[in-house]
């Protein structure tokens, strides 16, 4: 999981939020916010870090609205996520379509709790954390160590591992490169795009300096 950013709110989003009545659903422009959300996000998602598209993705609700009414329009209660497999059978659900209107812990949005810090990974792709409630938010709730997403996470590292042991034949990597590596990871490209499943490889790049 990455840390979310979050950046200026789409203007028709503030536009309607001021209208009497409004509410999510009758919010007429989600396009606008799934572009804002997708430039923000990187195009990843905010709870697997697949690739996302405006035409395959979900408007998350980090605290459900059904239960959070008050920020149905907030801003920052706002992500881009997956589809999630929806329509398969909840137990290969996973991402906010498994999620549904459960309550979680961990948030992908920046504050006091970084994410990033509270989670950790395998080198074959499972995700966890020491965190009790956490942990149950990534196993059960999320559902993020499905088999196919933890072979998409290991396959992902796999092709960095193999760049890098091509670069240094001894297989003995520089550590200024693996550094730079890391930084690349963490940045978006120069169409706004981070690298699917970028928080894994990078954590496992940092382990190797």
């Amino acid at each position: 999981m990455k840390k979310i950013i979050k950046q200026s709110e789409p203007r028709s989003l503030v536009e309607h939020r001021s209208q009497a009545n409004a509410n999510y659903d009758n919010y007429p422009d989600k396009d606008d916010l799934r572009k804002s959300l997708l430039k923000e996000q990187g195009y990843i998602c905010c709870y697997c870090m697949s690739r996302i598209k405006s035409d395959e993705m979900k408007i998350e609700h980090w605290q459900p609205q059904t239960k959070y009414t008050s920020r149905q329009l907030d801003y920052r209660n706002l992500l881009g996520a997956c589809m999630g497999n929806q329509g398969a059978r909840p137990q290969n659900q996973h991402c906010d379509t498994r999620k549904g209107d459960s309550e979680i812990t961990i948030n992908p949005i920046e504050g006091d709790k970084n994410c990033e810090n509270l989670i950790k990974y395998r080198p074959d792709g499972k995700i966890y954390s020491d965190d009790v409630s956490i942990n149950h938010d990534l196993n059960e709730t999320l559902n993020l160590n499905l088999d196919f997403l933890k072979k998409n996470r290991s396959d992902a590292l796999f092709l960095v591992i193999r760049k890098l042991d091509e670069k240094f034949s001894n297989k003995t990597w520089a550590k200024i490169t693996v550094q730079r590596e890391i930084d690349k990871l963490n940045t978006k490209d120069e169409n706004g795009f981070y690298d699917a499943y970028c928080q894994f490889i990078a954590s496992y790049l940092k382990s190797k300096l």
